[in-house]
């Protein structure tokens, strides 16, 4: 059976009377390239434990199952359930783990299935997840990398750069925490059904160190988060809606950051935004 083989999926969901459900994002890969390329770039081998979210019917996890020592993949959707049982039945180091992975405990979860593996993260996850997921995987410090077939405006925010339209907080978020790479993207014809929108893949190394110092990561977030509060206003009157400082102290620690006064927040880089945060935990009296 080639799982990526529109009359064979057909074929396939039409024995377990499956119809695609909006609500869960679900689209199937219909070019058996891309499973390969994702399965390749994401760098699983024996040593390594997979965690996948959304298998679908499986295509990209036969890949990683053929490469990786042990592949986990949780699943929202019961009724692919035993499709998955049909479509992964030759692998012995597959586990599917039924449930929400916005309810799962990560690291219970990384502990029970990948113990001596280096964990990674390697899916086609459902777009409507994509930031929390991400944000959740990268805050937790539990795996090695992610690499992730995601939509391609949100890979190229994760991978923007300070003064572009698609740079925000997300962007210094995925920058503090990995080494975003745009790898390739994926056409909206490549599955079934069909999305809107055009896809891309993004490999994200997980560093082994910050960037950047700063005193407080909290610290760093708040500031970040202020200084994108407002992107059509300036930074100082922007970081007045996350911090109960005086305008003309605010102003005072953008200028010890060597920044100009009219500077908007979208223009810092993370570096930036780390000196930023500390001065004003100092303002603060932190």
């Amino acid at each position: 059976m080639d799982l990526c083989s529109r009359a064979d999926i057909e074929s396939l969901l039409g024995r377990h009377g499956f119809r695609f459900a909006k609500s869960l994002g679900q689209n199937f890969l219909i070019d058996g390239s891309v499973p390969m390329r994702i399965a390749e770039a994401c760098g699983a081998d024996e040593t390594t434990g997979v965690l996948e979210i959304g298998p679908g019917i499986g295509p990209l996890t036969c890949q990683l199952a053929q490469r990786a020592g042990k592949v986990v993949s949780v699943e929202l959707d019961r009724r692919l359930y035993p499709v998955l049982a049909e479509t992964m039945a030759g692998f012995d180091n597959f586990t599917l783990v039924e449930g929400d992975i916005m309810k799962c405990d990560l690291s219970a979860l990384v502990s029970k299935h990948f113990g001596g593996l280096r964990p990674i993260l390697c899916a086609n996850l459902p777009y409507n997840i994509t930031t929390p997921l991400l944000t959740r995987c990268v805050e937790s410090g539990l795996f090695d990398s992610l690499t992730v077939l995601i939509q391609q405006e949100v890979a190229q925010r994760i991978c923007a750069a300070p003064g572009t339209a698609d740079y925000g907080a997300f962007s210094l978020l995925m920058q503090y925490y990995t080494q975003p790479q745009l790898l390739f993207t994926v056409p909206n014809t490549c599955f079934l059904p069909a999305p809107k929108v055009t896809s891309a893949v993004i490999h994200c190394p997980v560093r082994k160190e910050p960037p950047v110092h700063v005193n407080s990561t909290a610290s760093l977030w708040r500031a970040v988060r202020a200084g994108f509060a407002q992107r059509r206003k300036t930074l100082v009157n922007s970081l007045q809606s996350g911090y109960s400082l005086p305008k003309e102290i605010l102003a005072q620690s953008i200028e010890a950051c060597g920044l100009p006064p009219t500077i908007r927040g979208e223009r810092l880089s993370l570096a930036d935004y780390a000196k930023l945060a500390d001065l004003l935990d100092e303002a603060l009296g932190k």
